[in-house]
């Protein structure tokens, strides 16, 4: 093989050519999921050291949705730098997949607690339980923007169609539904305020709702994407992380 095709594999290796920014890569990328980590780390610290009944409730803070959408985030960002550690392309088509799931989560967790909180704080967070500003930005919109960024800028583009996502997004929203149920059985209450004000048909109505943001959420990602970096060719098939 001549050096000048060596030369085109290994940019395409390290890049997507819809790709904005290398990744995986020791330089920004790394400094990117470094600092997302930081940002994660920092909010469960803070639940660690502000305990309060939920620490001692079962399924713990993982009965908020907040914290669900922080772990997948999480692991996320932690198969991203492991990616950019090792230069792995497995770790690399890893994190795109999971983001599919986490991204559109965190902006559905940003979309309704700041739409609700607008309206009355006390339907997503009770008085005894108010966070410091910073803190609540480390929650409720740090994830978001920093998977933003991550998908936006270091990521190939997103293959998802409409129906896939609709189904994704259903499964988790009822998921999470018998999970905070089940949580309720031995609690007796409900993690967020809302979830007691409303009947179980209504609960159930917004479940169907969240679903339905959620996929769209995925819908309008995949599409700003193109707007940011353009699409590729019709009929070109595509997977998280491959490159061609």
């Amino acid at each position: 093989m001549s050096s000048t095709a060596t030369q085109a594999m290994d940019k395409l290796i390290q890049r997507h050519p819809l790709q904005r920014i290398h990744s995986p890569s020791r330089g920004f990328s790394a400094i990117v999921h470094l600092v997302g980590l930081a940002s994660f780390a920092s909010s469960y610290k803070y639940l660690v050291e502000n305990p309060n009944h939920i620490n001692q409730a079962y399924g713990w803070h993982f009965q908020y949705l907040t914290i669900i959408g922080l772990t997948l985030a999480t692991a996320t960002f932690a198969l991203g730098i492991a990616a950019d550690t090792t230069l792995s392309r497995r770790l690399f088509a890893a994190k795109n997949v999971l983001s599919m799931c986490s991204a559109p989560m965190e902006v559905l967790i940003s979309v309704l607690y700041w739409g609700l909180r607008a309206v009355d704080p006390r339907l997503v967070v009770p008085e005894d339980l108010e966070l410091p500003v910073a803190t609540d930005l480390g929650f409720h919109l740090a994830p978001t923007v920093l998977l933003l960024l991550d998908i936006l800028l270091l990521s190939p583009p997103w293959t998802v169609t409409a129906a896939p996502a609709v189904a994704l997004s259903v499964a988790i929203a009822f998921a999470y539904w018998f999970w905070i149920e089940w949580c309720y059985s031995y609690n007796g209450f409900y993690p967020y305020p809302l979830f007691e004000m409303l009947e179980q048909t209504q609960r159930v109505g917004l479940f169907t709702a969240s679903a339905l943001i959620m996929a769209a959420n995925t819908m309008i990602l995949k599409w700003l994407y193109g707007r940011v970096n353009g699409v590729g060719k019709t009929g070109v098939s595509e997977r998280p992380g491959r490159v061609n």
